[in-house]
């Protein structure tokens, strides 16, 4: 349970965020209207998230929990003293429907289609369950990041009895939902759909069947076993039964009193039936908003069943847990391509951010994602050297190990060390992990035109004449750079950064060419342009 206090050196702090225009402020704001509605100013603000364990934990599903504690921090500035509960709910007692393309075992799987995720063996051998091992892969990763939450799981809720009541609701009022889910549904399912599944005492297996019989005052429902039409009737109560998924999230959103609840585009139809049904329940559903789905390199939608886009460990062998938060936060209502070409730039824009926050004022700092990411209280971080500098240089000097990019940025950065500089040190672990499995592999050379060829050999020569003097800043290397190209022609000086990021390294773009040279040296970058000309193969160090 989080609570931010208040006293009046954090009036500026207040004041900003009422005006803020961060999506996050502007979430928070809906919180407290809706607070002031219920006119309950004692009652814990309760935000949730759902996870469907019958995958494992993808990007999008961290998104949702990174975001949701994004407008909860916000909430508790704009309503300090006021209790808050983030819940991250498992809905791990829905049937397995179909065998996940990303994990072993598949076959064995096969045999458990529509038992409980509880009830599904787990096909990687750690876990007494599917569903135990996706949660805990879920809970693993959600504590990496330090997120403050609480773990719900829906077997143990719906077998504790913590439903009961709500599910005797849901039978009293079996009509209304009914009336309320029908036209939503084809017209071959509409005559087998039940809000209420029950769970067969015989297979076990949560059941897609028709229902013969309710028994409002016994708390009971009757259906046919599909194999061998006996009549059986079931409670609805102490985990005799599961909940379709809209009836189900609506029942969730009315027995646990939820406020805050984010959802997928894809989801907005499915939200607008489960806020009816639990109106129907007697509460009023969620405030929440619809984030723009992710998609992977082909702009098809992630799937945690399919393994598509991205992972948590992709991501984080690559960059920064705060270079993913950053991704989260930005622009949440635009569809995003979540691959791992978006990488580096969410490294640089991160350090970006952070090393702007300390000289601003609280208004632009609520306005700046580091804010949102570190809960208000962002670290210093000050770094001399881009991620994509980085990568350059771990081009151009086919670097495999620290030591070697640790060699080039001591000259660029004398009093920087991996024991003082640990952030930085850690990017240059991500810098060499990128370079080997992404910008190695894509590499491609391209020999260089007359115009290039003389333009080219005028820098290096240029460079060679720099060579024991008075070392230049970046910026007057790049000065440097830029008469050459004037020199010799090159119209749009665009081509002719580009052609040195071509035939240099191989690439197509990158940083400023000016701070390539002061950090991979001077005489260093001569003898690179020098061996270019003279048609060395530059991939081998």
């Amino acid at each position: 349970m989080s609570v931010i206090g208040h006293n009046s050196s954090d009036s500026a702090l207040f004041e900003a965020a009422q005006v803020s225009k961060a999506w996050t402020f502007e979430e928070a704001r809906k919180l407290v209207v809706r607070r002031e509605k219920e006119g309950n100013p004692d009652r814990t603000v309760l935000f949730e998230t759902g996870y469907g364990p019958s995958g494992l934990p993808h990007i999008g599903t961290f998104g949702e929990v990174a975001r949701t504690t994004m407008v909860r921090r916000a909430f508790e500035i704009l309503a300090p003293g006021v209790k808050t509960r983030l819940l991250c709910f498992s809905d791990d007692m829905d049937g397995l429907r179909k065998v996940p393309t990303n994990v072993p075992n598949q076959e064995m799987l096969a045999n458990y289609i529509n038992m409980p995720l509880t009830k599904v063996p787990d096909p990687f051998g750690t876990h007494p369950s599917f569903g135990e091992h996706n949660n805990a892969r879920l809970c693993a990763f959600l504590d990496s990041f330090g997120f403050e939450y609480e773990f719900a799981s829906s077997t143990e809720y719906y077998k504790s009895g913590r439903f009961d009541a709500t599910l005797l609701k849901v039978l009293e009022k079996f009509d209304e939902i009914m009336a309320i889910m029908l036209p939503s549904l084809r017209e071959e399912r509409q005559q087998t759909y039940s809000p209420i599944l029950p769970v067969s005492p015989k297979t076990g297996h949560v059941l897609l069947v028709p229902l013969t019989a309710r028994n409002v005052e016994k708390g009971t429902v009757s259906y046919a076993e599909p194999d061998t039409g006996e009549i059986v009737e079931v409670p609805v109560t102490g985990g005799n039964c599961k909940l379709q998924w809209k009836a189900d999230w609506a029942m969730r959103w009315a027995a646990l009193k939820v406020d805050y609840e984010m959802a997928g585009k894809d989801l907005i139809d499915s939200i607008k039936l489960a806020s009816k049904i639990c109106r129907v329940l007697g509460v009023n559903p969620p405030e929440g908003f619809n984030y723009e789905l992710f998609l992977d390199q082909e702009g098809k939608k992630i799937s945690k069943s399919k393994g598509n886009g991205l992972s948590i460990e992709d991501w984080l062998r690559y960059a920064s847990p705060e270079s993913l938060q950053l991704f989260m936060y930005q622009s949440p209502r635009t569809g995003k391509r979540l691959y791992f070409d978006v990488i580096p730039k969410n490294v640089d824009e991160y350090l970006s951010f952070a090393s702007a926050y300390p000289k601003q004022e609280i208004k632009e700092q609520l306005g700046n994602p580091v804010w949102h990411i570190h809960g208000g209280n962002p670290p210093a971080s000050a770094l001399p050297i881009s991620f994509g500098l980085l990568l350059n240089l771990a081009s151009a000097c086919q670097a495999e190990d620290k030591s070697v990019l640790w060699g080039f940025i001591q000259r660029y950065a004398p009093d920087a060390t991996p024991e003082n500089q640990p952030k930085l040190d850690q990017l240059v672990g991500y810098a060499i992990n990128y370079f080997h499995d992404f910008v190695k592999p894509a590499k491609t050379y391209r020999v260089p035109s007359e115009q290039e060829v003389a333009a080219m050999s005028d820098l290096a020569t240029r460079l060679e004449a720099l060579d024991g003097k008075v070392p230049l800043t970046a910026e007057e290397l790049q000065n440097v750079v830029y008469d050459i190209g004037k020199t010799h022609g090159f119209e749009n000086l665009r081509d002719w950064f580009k052609a040195l990021y071509e035939v240099l390294l191989g690439e197509a773009q990158g940083p400023r060419f000016g701070s390539f040279i002061a950090l991979y040296g001077v005489k260093e970058t001569a003898n690179l342009i020098r061996r270019a000309l003279k048609g060395e193969d530059l991939s081998k160090a």
